[in-house]
């Protein structure tokens, strides 16, 4: 009788001494692990920055707060592979530091540097990232068209061997110092005045040094190129390197490429198929976002100098050929009334480009033109159908992104927009495979290792949100406006917001690719 005392006293010690310490832990919600799996039963626990356990048995966890999350989804924090929210992460004001606007949709780590705008001193962000402190993780990517304007200016041209060179040793710094890769914006000045073998050899320095390559493609209509043609091109430098290739915010713009996701889908699986490796990220929106002056002004205006730009702007002698090719990139675009002013420094927020026109007693062309020289001005340029975007959707190398710029809803408003609009009414894939797509899938394509998923030992980067108060708040007329339904959200694990209120904590964190 002692002995079976003895030994079940023994038992319990055991027991309670194997029990796993926490800070958090949190019960009762219907668990995404980040995999494409469906919902389960797990409760899931916080130790410092870590997931210290993911299972069935709350009682095996010993912790200091519990989360009841009964009702409420509890999923990896989202990491969106496309933004420009470096400027935000750097700002002097703590709120813009915070990161608010991804937070509220239930983003734990932005990546910048894309569209070939990434600054190639990574290690320079990094210092200034870590002086201030800001709220979401941040990975970033080399920009070939800031490398190429760092060595060659603006000018239209191919580089020397020289200037090759050194954007090689560039990226090859830039990449010791945690970059995930090479990202280009082909399409934009002066990333579009690049061939292709310029591209494979950048891209072959990031692949030599486990990196990945990111494209704004040089066409997503037909600008120049076209967008089958410049899906090829990507497809060809992936070939000819052999590094991962992504496509960025992938697109059919305007009314001459519209139907025309079918032929770049097949184009993208039949490379698969070759064995090469190509995903794409998407936005859930109809409108893009871009500068007038990128959407409408022919690229060889914008070659060199800022002062050569607004100089050829004035010029008389280049006027006509200005106008007919803006009135012939305005076509493509869908005319004047799909273009829609967001943001500028005069009164033409909120209004088309055929009303400004209007009020100014001028055509759309010239009104384009005036903007461009007065400055610039942001817009949303609703050019793309509901068809492309579900199609290119639906398949399962598209992640999901945000491309979030100012005075755009993408910014405030992506991840739950796509949830509510085309996971719960179009049912264009179940919940867990978005999940999956903003998630675990990005963390494996670009190589960040210990996220994107909840798995002991990964960083306890999560999101708790109510499945029926998950939406958009933001539009064209409101861009900025948070969005609700997250009800909890750590960084690092750290509560970043608390019962569906933000805090002050600024715990996010430099992730370096930790993979080839």
């Amino acid at each position: 009788m002692k002995r079976l005392v003895l030994l079940t006293s023994l038992i319990l010690l055991s027991a309670c001494q194997s029990k796993t310490q926490a800070d958090i832990l949190i019960t009762n919600g219907q668990v995404f692990v980040g995999d494409n799996s469906a919902a389960q039963s797990l409760v899931v626990a916080i130790k410092d920055d870590k997931i210290v356990y993911v299972g069935r048995n709350a009682k095996a966890v010993k912790s200091i707060e519990t989360i009841d999350a009964s009702g409420l989804y509890v999923l990896p924090g989202f990491i969106d592979p496309h933004t420009h929210s470096l400027s935000d992460l750097t700002d002097e004001d703590k709120d813009k530091r915070a990161n608010w606007n991804y937070q509220f949709q239930g983003v734990t780590t932005v990546i910048n540097g894309n569209d070939g705008f990434g600054d190639p001193d990574i290690s320079k962000i990094v210092e200034g990232l870590s002086r201030k402190g800001f709220g979401t993780n941040t990975a970033l990517f080399i920009g070939h068209g800031a490398l190429r304007k760092s060595v060659m200016g603006g000018e239209k041209r191919a580089p020397t061997a020289d200037e090759m060179q050194e954007m090689r040793d560039s990226i090859k710094r830039g990449m010791e110092a945690g970059a995930l890769g090479l990202s280009t914006g082909l399409f934009y000045a002066p990333g579009s005045f690049s061939n292709t073998d310029e591209v494979i050899s950048l891209a072959q320095e990031t692949a030599d040094h486990g990196g990945v390559y990111d494209s704004h493609i040089r066409d997503e209509a037909t600008y120049n190129i076209g967008l089958e043609a410049a899906v090829d091109e990507v497809i060809d430098i992936a070939r000819a390197t052999g590094i991962h290739t992504n496509i960025s915010h992938i697109k059919a713009l305007g009314v001459d490429v519209w139907g025309k996701s079918n032929p770049v889908i097949d184009k993208i699986e039949k490379a698969q198929a070759e064995g090469l490796s190509i995903s794409a990220d998407q936005y859930p929106w109809r409108a893009s976002g871009t500068r007038i002056s990128n959407a409408l002004l022919p690229r060889w205006v914008k070659a060199g100098s800022e002062a050569e730009y607004l100089a050829r702007l004035e010029d008389v002698s280049l006027a006509a050929k200005i106008k007919s090719e803006t009135t012939e990139n305005l076509r493509k675009r869908g005319g004047p009334s799909a273009v829609l002013i967001t943001q500028d420094k005069f009164d033409w927020q909120n209004k088309t480009l055929g009303e400004i026109a209007e009020e100014n007693g001028v055509s759309p062309v010239d009104m384009a033109i005036e903007i461009a020289r007065q400055g610039d001005a942001r817009i949303a340029s609703f050019n793309m159908n509901n068809e492309d975007i579900e199609n290119f959707m639906s398949q399962e190398w598209v992640m999901t992104s945000s491309d979030g710029s100012t005075g755009h809803p993408r910014k405030f408003a992506s991840y739950p927009r796509k949830y509510t609009e085309y996971v719960q009414k179009k049912q264009i894939m179940p919940v867990e495979t978005f999940f999956y797509r903003s998630s675990g899938l990005v963390a494996d394509i670009f190589g960040i290792c210990d996220r994107g998923y909840l798995k002991e030992g990964y960083k306890a980067d999560i999101a708790i949100i109510d499945p029926e108060g998950f939406q958009a708040n933001a539009d064209f007329q409101n861009p900025d406006v948070l969005s609700s339904g997250v009800s909890y959200l750590f960084v690092n694990g750290i509560q970043v917001i608390h019962n569906s209120q933000p805090q002050e904590y600024l715990p996010g964190e430099f992730v370096k690719r930790c993979k080839s």
